[in-house]
């Protein structure tokens, strides 16, 4: 895991759920098929509202058509992100359209697991509501350490809740490594 993580975020609102983080259309596509994987991150959020996608103005694309990566590298979100089913292809495909950092004022718990054990991305808990105080295309800078994001374009910093334990299984690439960085498995 990065110490500091650099990008232009996109802001989405409260109850953004796993429908619309990889639309159930889209699961058919292999994951242990390097190229079919990529589709994951081409249709990463293209199940938002038109209206929520890209907060404030709305209707601002996540990735861009016939590609599989976004410009985009932090994702901000309200309240109840990852809600809906169980979908464990939600935190690969953002994942594979290039996010590193989602920052929501509450998650669902079985997308924060996911995140989390399958070592996808990193799940931070902002103090604050930031979809609230942020815009789509701000440059931030995420401080793991300090667990601090900084709007570089609107010179303010803000505190994350810390990840706790949680940053030890993300260190070691999801749960499996950190089960086999401490004997767990063989």
């Amino acid at each position: 895991m990065e110490d500091i993580i650099r990008g232009w975020v996109y802001v989405l609102g409260d109850n953004v759920d796993t429908d619309q983080i990889i639309p159930a259309c889209y699961l058919v596509y292999n994951l242990d098929d390097p190229e079919e994987r990529k589709m994951y991150g081409a249709f990463a959020l293209s199940g938002v509202p038109r209206e929520k996608a890209g907060l404030p103005g709305g209707q601002i694309p996540f990735v861009n058509k016939d590609e599989h990566q976004s410009d985009f590298s932090i994702v901000v979100a309200g309240r109840n992100f990852g809600c809906g089913s169980s979908r464990e292809h939600a935190p690969v495909a953002l994942q594979m359209a290039g996010i590193k950092v989602v920052t929501a004022t509450s998650y669902a718990r079985i997308f924060y697991r996911n995140a989390v054990d399958g070592g996808f991305l990193i799940p931070y808990e902002s103090c604050v509501d930031l979809s609230q105080e942020m815009g789509t295309n701000d440059l931030l800078e995420v401080d793991v350490r300090l667990n601090r994001v900084r709007n570089i374009t609107q010179g303010k910093v803000y505190s994350l809740k810390s990840l706790g334990e949680v940053a030890e299984i993300l260190n070691a690439g999801g749960i499996f490594g950190y089960a086999r960085e401490h004997g767990m498995l063989r």
